[in-house]
């Protein structure tokens, strides 16, 4: 059995969740197979300085689990909040190199893109940059189909898949761009990333020894960061 602690830290939503690849999956709406549990909050404060070693501590005891149990501890690499995701991959990859155990390392986008469930041909995840900006990935089902980039909402942003096909919009980033676009002919969804999707990939993952380099691995920033 595999035991993976999964941590994401990339948006306001401070959130753990327990991966396994033997035990029953938790009921959540996501259709994902490997999360036996999930502890997390949303908050506007950016509370995962505080939380998410609370967090941790809390998620395995409850699961009568210490950190000795854990196989690997798998994190939301980016892109997305700097200080969220300094935070969530500084403490993974003390706790890998303290534990000797094997770090993962998950994309927000391709995590946030498994919560679609709608019937539609592509998803399009998008986190929040700041004004009429986000990063945002398009995927065909789990293939990536236009890798992560920084785009700047105009008029054509997106126009292939809203002019020929069915599309879900998913995301901190999809209430600004809805409202530029004003398209009802597709699925739009406002949400944060959470650890639940990152269950399956972290997993999957594991089993393929894709695993980071804990000493020199660096947070997927996609773009410098600029005060103000």
């Amino acid at each position: 059995m595999a035991l993976i602690l999964c941590v994401e830290t990339s948006s306001t939503n401070c959130s753990v969740a327990l991966a396994s690849d033997t035990a029953s999956a938790i009921d959540n709406s996501y259709g994902v197979l490997h999360c036996i549990d999930l502890l997390e909050d949303n908050s506007d404060s950016y509370s995962h300085g505080e939380r998410l070693h609370v967090f941790i501590d809390q998620i395995l005891k409850r699961n009568n689990y210490t950190v000795q149990d854990l196989d690997a501890i798998a994190v939301s690499e980016g892109p997305g909040s700097y200080t969220g995701l300094r935070i969530g991959v500084a403490s993974v990859k003390g706790m890998c190199y303290a534990l000797d155990i094997q770090m993962i390392a998950v994309n927000t986008l391709e995590s946030l893109a498994v919560q679609n469930t709608a019937n539609s041909d592509y998803t399009v995840a998008m986190l929040d940059a700041r004004r009429m900006e986000v990063y945002a990935a398009v995927y065909k089902g789990t293939e990536l189909v236009e890798k992560p980039a920084a785009v700047i909402f105009d008029d054509d942003t997106f126009v292939r898949f809203r002019e020929s096909v069915k599309t879900t919009f998913i995301g901190t980033g999809v209430e600004k761009f809805e409202n530029l676009v004003k398209d009802a002919a597709h699925n739009y969804v406002t949400s944060n990333p959470t650890a639940v999707t990152m269950c399956d990939i972290a997993i999957l993952k594991h089993k393929k020894n894709d695993t980071v380099d804990v000493a020199y691995f660096e947070p997927f920033y996609l773009k410098e960061f600029k005060a103000g």
